[in-house]
Protein backbone atom coordinates (compact mmCIF):
# COMPACT_ATOMS: atom_id res chain seq x y z
CA UNK A 1 0.00 0.00 0.00
CA UNK A 2 2.99 2.31 0.57
CA UNK A 3 4.12 2.81 -2.68
CA UNK A 4 0.54 2.80 -4.13
CA UNK A 5 -0.38 5.69 -1.80
CA UNK A 6 3.33 7.52 -2.93
CA UNK A 7 1.93 7.09 -6.57
CA UNK A 8 -1.71 8.25 -5.82
CA UNK A 9 -0.42 10.89 -3.95
CA UNK A 10 -2.49 10.07 -0.99
CA UNK A 11 -0.19 9.97 1.75
CA UNK A 12 0.80 13.39 0.96
CA UNK A 13 -2.83 14.69 1.29
CA UNK A 14 -2.48 12.84 4.61
CA UNK A 15 0.44 14.35 6.02
CA UNK A 16 -0.49 17.74 5.32
CA UNK A 17 -3.80 17.23 6.87
CA UNK A 18 -1.70 15.74 10.20
CA UNK A 19 0.24 19.00 9.99
CA UNK A 20 -2.52 21.61 9.56
CA UNK A 21 -3.52 19.75 12.99
CA UNK A 22 -0.04 20.33 14.29
CA UNK A 23 -0.43 24.13 13.62
CA UNK A 24 -4.20 24.80 14.77
CA UNK A 25 -2.97 22.82 17.96
CA UNK A 26 0.03 24.92 18.80
CA UNK A 27 -2.34 27.79 17.81
CA UNK A 28 -4.74 26.29 20.33
CA UNK A 29 -1.86 26.20 23.26
CA UNK A 30 -0.73 29.62 22.39
CA UNK A 31 -4.65 30.85 22.85
CA UNK A 32 -4.62 28.72 26.15
CA UNK A 33 -1.72 30.92 27.35
CA UNK A 34 -2.77 34.27 26.47
CA UNK A 35 -6.22 33.21 28.51
CA UNK A 36 -3.87 32.48 31.15
CA UNK A 37 -1.69 35.71 30.73
CA UNK A 38 -5.15 37.68 30.28
CA UNK A 39 -6.38 36.73 33.60
CA UNK A 40 -3.26 37.25 35.71
CA UNK A 41 -2.67 40.88 34.23
CA UNK A 42 -6.91 41.48 35.37
CA UNK A 43 -5.86 40.48 38.49
CA UNK A 44 -2.65 42.57 38.97
CA UNK A 45 -4.57 45.50 37.25
CA UNK A 46 -7.48 44.77 40.42
CA UNK A 47 -4.82 44.94 43.02
CA UNK A 48 -3.55 48.59 41.44
CA UNK A 49 -7.22 49.93 40.99
CA UNK A 50 -7.70 48.54 44.75
CA UNK A 51 -4.72 50.09 45.67
CA UNK A 52 -5.33 53.73 43.95
CA UNK A 53 -8.99 53.66 45.24
CA UNK A 54 -7.89 53.18 48.92
CA UNK A 55 -5.18 56.06 47.87
CA UNK A 56 -8.04 58.07 46.53
CA UNK A 57 -10.09 57.51 50.00
CA UNK A 58 -7.79 58.53 52.16
CA UNK A 59 -6.97 62.21 49.94
CA UNK A 60 -11.16 62.38 50.26
CA UNK A 61 -11.00 61.90 53.89
CA UNK A 62 -7.69 64.05 54.01
CA UNK A 63 -9.78 66.96 51.78
CA UNK A 64 -12.63 66.95 54.02
CA UNK A 65 -10.70 67.39 57.48
CA UNK A 66 -13.07 68.33 60.07
CA UNK A 67 -16.21 67.84 58.15
CA UNK A 68 -16.20 64.20 58.85
CA UNK A 69 -19.12 64.37 61.09
CA UNK A 70 -21.03 65.75 58.23
CA UNK A 71 -23.76 63.67 56.65
CA UNK A 72 -22.42 65.27 53.02
CA UNK A 73 -18.88 63.49 54.08
CA UNK A 74 -19.95 60.42 55.19
CA UNK A 75 -22.12 59.98 51.35
CA UNK A 76 -18.91 61.30 49.80
CA UNK A 77 -17.10 58.34 51.20
CA UNK A 78 -19.29 56.26 50.61
CA UNK A 79 -20.02 56.99 46.88
CA UNK A 80 -16.25 56.92 46.11
CA UNK A 81 -15.76 53.27 47.90
CA UNK A 82 -19.06 52.23 45.42
CA UNK A 83 -17.59 53.50 42.48
CA UNK A 84 -13.96 51.74 43.54
CA UNK A 85 -15.61 48.60 43.95
CA UNK A 86 -17.25 48.92 40.43
CA UNK A 87 -14.32 49.81 38.60
CA UNK A 88 -12.39 46.67 40.41
CA UNK A 89 -15.41 44.62 39.50
CA UNK A 90 -15.41 46.07 35.85
CA UNK A 91 -11.67 45.40 35.58
CA UNK A 92 -12.48 41.70 36.38
CA UNK A 93 -15.36 41.02 33.86
CA UNK A 94 -13.44 42.65 31.18
CA UNK A 95 -10.40 40.30 31.92
CA UNK A 96 -12.44 37.34 32.56
CA UNK A 97 -14.21 38.27 29.33
CA UNK A 98 -11.05 38.30 26.83
CA UNK A 99 -9.87 35.38 28.68
CA UNK A 100 -12.81 33.17 27.72
CA UNK A 101 -12.39 34.81 24.14
CA UNK A 102 -8.84 33.35 23.99
CA UNK A 103 -10.30 30.14 25.34
CA UNK A 104 -12.91 29.97 22.72
CA UNK A 105 -9.87 30.39 20.41
CA UNK A 106 -8.48 27.40 21.67
CA UNK A 107 -11.30 25.44 21.02
CA UNK A 108 -12.24 26.72 17.22
CA UNK A 109 -8.65 25.85 16.73
CA UNK A 110 -8.51 22.63 18.40
CA UNK A 111 -11.69 21.85 16.18
CA UNK A 112 -10.19 23.22 12.65
CA UNK A 113 -7.28 21.31 13.60
CA UNK A 114 -9.27 18.47 13.54
CA UNK A 115 -11.02 18.72 10.41
CA UNK A 116 -8.31 19.50 8.54
CA UNK A 117 -7.06 16.27 9.26
CA UNK A 118 -10.29 14.73 8.46
CA UNK A 119 -10.09 16.48 4.91
CA UNK A 120 -6.60 15.04 4.43
CA UNK A 121 -7.72 12.02 5.03
CA UNK A 122 -10.50 12.21 2.87
CA UNK A 123 -8.78 13.50 0.12
CA UNK A 124 -6.16 10.45 0.69
CA UNK A 125 -8.91 8.38 0.02
CA UNK A 126 -10.14 10.04 -2.93
CA UNK A 127 -6.94 10.06 -4.53
CA UNK A 128 -6.80 6.44 -4.03
CA UNK A 129 -9.82 5.58 -5.77
CA UNK A 130 -8.90 8.15 -8.55
CA UNK A 131 -5.57 6.30 -8.74
CA UNK A 132 -7.08 2.90 -8.61
CA UNK A 133 -9.67 3.89 -11.57
CA UNK A 134 -7.10 5.40 -13.65
CA UNK A 135 -4.88 1.75 -13.11
CA UNK A 136 -7.86 0.02 -13.66
CA UNK A 137 -8.93 2.04 -16.87
CA UNK A 138 -5.46 1.59 -18.04
CA UNK A 139 -5.41 -1.89 -17.60
CA UNK A 140 -9.04 -2.83 -19.53
CA UNK A 141 -7.69 -0.69 -22.09
CA UNK A 142 -4.10 -1.99 -22.37
CA UNK A 143 -5.79 -5.38 -22.44
CA UNK A 144 -4.35 -7.22 -19.12
CA UNK A 145 -5.20 -10.94 -19.90
CA UNK A 146 -6.05 -12.10 -23.06
CA UNK A 147 -6.38 -9.91 -25.95
CA UNK A 148 -8.66 -10.20 -28.35
CA UNK A 149 -10.24 -13.47 -27.26
CA UNK A 150 -13.47 -13.55 -25.69
CA UNK A 151 -14.77 -16.27 -23.63
CA UNK A 152 -17.57 -17.87 -26.16
CA UNK A 153 -21.17 -17.46 -24.19
CA UNK A 154 -23.91 -19.61 -24.65
CA UNK A 155 -26.96 -18.43 -25.04
CA UNK A 156 -30.29 -20.68 -23.98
Amino acid sequence: MGVFEALSGAKGLRVAGKSAQNIANFNAEVAKQEAIGIRKRAAFAQKRQAKRGVAAKSALIAKLGEGLTSPVAGDLIAEQAVETELENLLIGFEGEVRARQAESQAELDILQGRLAKQRGKSAGRAANIQFGTQLATLGFLSGFGQTGVGTPVKVQ
